[in-house]
C-alpha cells in the first residue's frame, strides 16, 4: 500500500515513519504545492497525509485508490470533505493535540493586549518611560470576554480566564444552555456578543458558514476600544473590514496568529502597526504536541489501512453510509 504525505515542515517524518513502519505500507515523502503536483504524487495513493497541499475536487477526482486522507491538525480546510464522501474516503484529523497549547497561546496575546506588554515593552525600548503612553488598562475583572465558537480549545480558554475573574460569554450554535451552564459561561448570539464584549477571541473552524463571519456587519456592532485575538484562522475574519475597524479606532488592538494570507506579505500594514500583535501560526505548537500530532496524523492512515477499522478520529462522518469498516477500538497507540 502506498501512503504519501502529500507536504510537511519538519526536520524529519520520524513519528510518522515509526507508526507507518509495515511491511505493505509504502512510505512516499513529498512537498506538494500545486494540485498538479498532488496530483501526480497521489492518483495510485491508498492514503495521504496532508497539511497545506491542496485536496480539492479535482484532486480528489483523480485519486484511483484512495481509502483515507488525515490532516495534521485540526482544520481540514485544505480538503474538499463534499467530493471526499462522495468518493467514499474517510478524512481524519487531531482535534485534541493542543488544546491547552492553543488556549495558553490564546491567553498571552489576550493578557498582552489588555496589560498593554508589547507595546509598553517596545515604548520603553525606544526611550519613553512613562505610564501614559499605555494608558486606558482596564481592571481585568471588569472586563467582559467573548469567545467565538466553544470547541476543546475555547472551553480550556474559558476555565483559565475565569480565574481571573473576567466574565466569559460565548457564541456558539452548536452549544446547549446546559452545557453553557455546567461550564459557567453565557451563550448569547453574535450580534450580542459583538455588543457586549471588551475583548473578542475567535476559535471557529474555517468552512462555508464561517468564512467572514466577523465582517463589516459585526465591527459596526462593536463597542469602541475593543480588542480582538485570532488563533484560529484567518479567513473568519473579513481582513479589509479589520482593517478599517482598527483606523477608525473601533478596535483598539489585535493579537494575530493566523491572518487571511500566510506567510504574511513583506508589505502588509499589520506590519507597520504598533497596536497589532503577529505570531507565525504557531498557537498549537510545544515540542510535546508536535509529536502527538504527527503521530496521530499517522495512526488515522493505520486505523483504516492496516486495522481495518474507522479512524478515532473521523471528520464526515456521513462517509459510514458508503464505507463498512469496524468501529474504532481504542488501545495504547492512543495513550498520551
Amino acid at each position: 500500500m502506498k501512503v504519501v504525505i502529500t507536504d510537511h515542515e519538519y526536520e524529519d517524518l520520524r513519528y510518522e515513519e515509526s507508526e507507518l513502519k509495515h511491511q505493505d505500507i509504502e512510505l512516499v515523502k513529498m512537498q506538494c504545492k500545486t494540485e498538479d503536483e498532488v496530483i501526480e504524487s497521489c492518483h495510485d495513493a491508498d492514503g495521504i497525509i496532508n497539511l497545506y497541499a491542496p485536496i480539492s475536487r479535482r484532486v480528489i477526482e483523480s485519486l484511483t485508490k484512495c481509502k483515507v486522507i488525515t490532516r495534521y491538525g485540526v482544520g481540514v480546510d485544505t480538503i474538499d470533505l463534499e467530493a471526499a464522501t462522495e468518493k467514499g474516503i474517510l478524512i481524519g484529523n487531531v482535534p485534541d493535540y493542543g488544546v491547552d497549547e492553543v488556549s495558553d497561546h490564546a491567553l498571552a496575546l489576550i493578557m498582552s493586549l489588555l496589560r498593554k506588554i508589547t507595546t509598553s515593552n517596545q515604548q520603553v525600548k525606544n526611550g519613553a518611560w512613562d505610564v501614559n503612553h499605555s494608558k486606558p488598562i482596564r481592571r481585568l475583572n471588569t472586563l467582559t470576554i467573548g469567545l467565538v465558537g466553544f470547541g476543546n480549545i475555547p472551553r480550556r480558554l474559558a476555565e483559565k480566564i475565569q480565574v481571573l475573574g473576567i466574565n466569559v460569554i460565548v457564541s456558539d450554535p452548536f452549544l446547549s444552555e446546559e452545557i453553557a451552564e455546567e461550564r459557567n459561561v453565557t451563550l448569547v448570539s453574535l450580534e450580542e456578543l459583538c455588543k457586549i464584549s471588551d475583548l473578542i477571541s475567535v476559535h471557529a473552524p474555517l468552512n462555508d458558514t464561517t468564512r467572514g463571519m466577523i465582517g463589516k456587519e459585526q465591527f459596526g456592532l462593536m463597542k469602541k476600544g475593543v480588542y480582538l485575538v485570532n488563533t484560529a484562522r484567518g479567513p473568519v475574519i473579513e481582513e479589509d473590514a479589520l482593517l478599517e475597524a482598527l483606523e477608525n479606532g473601533v478596535v483598539a488592538g489585535g493579537g494575530l496568529d493566523v491572518i487571511d494570507s500566510e506567510p504574511i506579505a513583506p508589505n502588509h500594514p499589520f506590519l507597520t502597526m504598533e497596536n497589532i500583535i503577529l505570531t507565525p501560526h504557531m498557537a498549537g505548537y510545544s515540542e510535546e504536541s508536535a509529536a502527538e500530532m504527527r503521530t496521530k496524523t499517522a495512526l488515522g492512515i493505520t486505523d483504516v489501512l492496516v486495522h481495518k477499522q474507522y479512524p478515532k478520529y473521523l471528520v464526515n462522518k456521513n462517509v459510514k453510509e458508503k464505507v463498512k469498516l469496524k468501529p474504532f477500538v481504542m488501545d495504547g497507540r492512543y495513550a498520551f
